[in-house]
């Protein structure tokens, strides 16, 4: 048994987010696209000045392999997304188990999508502390990680958790993201406009599924109790 959804009015608030999110994202998108000057520049120096940090800090990038590659990897993220789906499932929250897989899989559809038409080549070492394959933007784990988080955010303000537990969890989320992200650049295999595109993109996933969840299970209940969601 779990709480109801959101209150009505807090359905503009994810609405807004989303698509500010996703203009956002759109613009990094053409911008990567287009090659404008001053971001591939800025994406440069960047890159730059971390690789020149990594090759010389052999411990923080053994540490940061481990973050990027076991803790934060998309798959740990799509392994934790169907524990939550499976338990919501196993205890008649069906829609909503379905909903948040739905979305979980639209955000790695969509990434893989993004990847294949934009097509952008990863930044090339002579002296590379770490590899990675397929095109660089989005970055996948920077999505995934934002995806996912996301969701269990969602989720646990959903179901009513004590403030205590939900700060704390946002926490722990907000510095998986932003962990990754740094850890993907750190490790030379994104540019950080491909972290900032990821991060843009399954934020903006996130917060447009949430508003039409709370839409859709508006419109059942007031269609009346036999329409209600469980």
């Amino acid at each position: 048994m779990h709480s109801p959804p959101f209150p009505p009015r807090t359905r503009v608030p994810f609405l807004t987010t989303g698509l500010v999110c996703a203009a956002l994202s759109l613009v990094v998108l053409v911008l990567v696209a287009v090659r404008w000057p001053p971001l591939i520049s800025l994406d440069t120096t960047v890159a730059d000045g971390l690789h020149r940090r990594a090759v010389d800090e052999p411990g923080l990038v053994r540490a940061s392999r481990v973050l990027t590659d076991w803790v934060w990897d998309p798959w740990t993220m799509r392994v934790l997304t169907a524990v939550v789906v499976i338990t919501l499932w196993r205890r008649g929250a069906r829609l909503l188990a379905g909903w948040v897989a739905a979305t979980s899989l639209v955000g790695t559809l969509l990434q893989q999508g993004l990847k294949w038409a934009v097509g952008r080549e990863r930044p090339q070492w002579p002296d590379p502390v770490d590899s990675a394959h397929y095109a660089a933007f989005p970055s996948g784990h920077a999505m995934s990680a934002a995806v996912a988080c996301g969701l269990l955010m969602w989720l646990l303000r959903l179901h009513g958790v004590e403030p205590s537990v939900w700060w704390g969890s946002l926490a722990l989320a907000a510095v998986s993201v932003a962990g990754v992200s740094l850890t993907r650049v750190y490790l030379g295999v994104h540019w950080m406009s491909d972290v900032l595109g990821g991060v843009l993109s399954g934020a903006a996933l996130v917060a447009l599924s949430v508003a039409g969840y709370t839409t859709y299970t508006e419109r059942r209940e007031a269609a009346g109790p036999t329409h209600r969601v469980p």
